[in-house]
Formats: C-alpha cells, structure tokens, sequence
C-alpha cells in the first residue's frame, strides 16, 4: 500500500499510518493528515496514536514535526492492516 508509511516525528515518536498531504492555507497549517495511525514500540506492537485522548482517527499534522517517512518493514505493515481491518 503506497499511502502507508513509517514516520518519525521530532519527539521520537514512531508512527505507522495512512498519510495524505493536505494544502495548507497558512503558513504554519498542519499539511498532512494521517488517517488510523499507530504508534510502533521498538518490538512492532502497534498501539493507536492518541487513542485515550480522541475518538477521531484522522488527525491533521504539520511537516515541521516529521523528521522523516519511509516504508514500514513488510512484517509491520501486514500487523498495521490487520489492525484497521
């Protein structure tokens, strides 16, 4: 799944979620929505994002707290799809 990724925010967070770049309308706008993520643990448990604190399960982000996105070992993302399915 191409819309699925591993991101690494600037806390050293680690999410696994379905990302889509959004346009900002001013600057400082969150530019990225991130649909069902999913925090990683160093062992691949999958636990969501912000679960105790919202019911939402999209959730606008901006660029500036992304150190950097890539694709998720296949092993992670099979585990990440089985969890929103």
């Amino acid at each position: 799944m191409d819309d699925v990724n591993l991101i690494v925010l600037i806390d050293g967070t680690i999410l696994v979620s379905r990302i889509d770049r959004t346009v900002a309308v001013e600057i400082g706008d969150p530019d990225y929505v991130l649909t069902k993520p999913f925090v990683s643990d160093s062992n691949g448990k999958l636990t969501p994002w912000l679960d105790d604190y919202t019911i939402e399960n999209k959730l606008k982000i901006g660029s500036d707290k992304i150190i950097t996105m890539t694709d998720p070992k296949p092993d992670l993302l099979k585990n990440y799809l089985e969890k929103i399915n």
